[in-house]
């Protein structure tokens, strides 16, 4: 190679400079695309549970009262804060699936995650857990990635539910967790993406219908493919988020027997056999 060759491709020491910089900025900004600046974990998780901010925000619905003979299966959902529960007793009474909290964030893992999760199975029930998520502390990637390696996984067995995304109203500041409503959407896509590369299956989406319209501005590009769970306390389930045409779970009650939340499938057994067989 000439002397020439060798010193045409030689960058002007103040242009290699700007380059280096330009290219720290992209990576930078190339690995926060799908998440706000991060911000320290959540320092209560054990207080952060499906619908713990739902009533803290929203209340009872305005027609109150108990549920009235709708048609479905009976379900719970549970988390640290009900502890060790007790899975015979809701079998009795006819509860036939559960949905555990396993995680939350990129740290948390439930401590009572093995007794909810496999004392249900053993009572006869098909279970399924869910994850809580907190969208400024890390990517939906990153907290979909966390929640498959502790328990939010999914097996063809016949008694395991797809894991579930629990969305609300953010227990320690801003509602939408700093985000815009796109960037919120953006993580919602994410933690969806990295979930079914993994397993195969769509989550099923927890949120309330106010929530998604202030945060998503009611954001309707999941409905033909994700499973709804909506809370709504009262005797019926209320307007739905995002398009979707009916519910898949109804969390209806935070005042039931045994645990509190408790949960309604809009179909038959079958149905939600159905659903965990995938």
């Amino acid at each position: 190679m000439s002397v020439h060759a060798r010193t045409s491709r030689r960058m002007p020491p103040v242009l290699a400079a700007l380059g280096g910089s330009i290219c720290a900025v992209a990576l930078v900004l190339s690995g926060t695309a799908d998440a706000a600046p991060a911000t320290p974990e959540p320092t209560h998780p054990d207080d952060d549970f499906a619908g713990s901010q739902i009533l803290r925000h929203e209340g009872m619905a305005r027609s109150g009262g108990a549920l009235s003979a709708a048609r479905g299966v009976e379900g719970v959902d549970v988390s640290s804060h009900q502890r060790n529960v007790a899975w015979s007793t809701l079998r009795k009474s006819g509860v036939r699936f559960a949905y555990i909290k396993a995680t939350e964030s990129k740290s948390y893992k439930n401590p009572y995650f093995a007794q909810q999760y496999n004392g249900s199975y053993k009572a006869g029930m098909i279970r399924g857990a869910y994850h809580f998520a907190t969208p400024n502390t890390s990517s939906g990637a990153t907290q979909a990635r966390y929640f498959l390696a502790h328990g939010g996984g999914w097996s063809r067995d016949g008694k395991t539910l797809p894991g579930a995304l629990d969305m609300e109203y953010n227990p320690y500041g801003a509602t939408c967790y700093g985000l815009s409503k796109q960037r919120m959407v953006n993580w919602v896509r994410d933690f969806f993406r990295v979930y079914k590369a993994k397993t195969g299956r769509d989550v099923v989406l927890y949120t309330s219908t106010n929530w998604w319209k202030t945060c998503t501005g009611n954001y309707s590009g999941f409905r033909k493919t994700h499973p709804l769970w909506v809370p709504h306390y009262g005797s019926s389930v209320g307007a739905l988020p995002g398009g979707w045409n009916y519910q898949t779970v109804w969390q209806y009650t935070s005042k039931g027997a045994t645990v509190g939340d408790h949960d309604r499938f809009n179909g038959s057994l079958s149905r939600l056999q159905a659903l965990a067989r995938g």
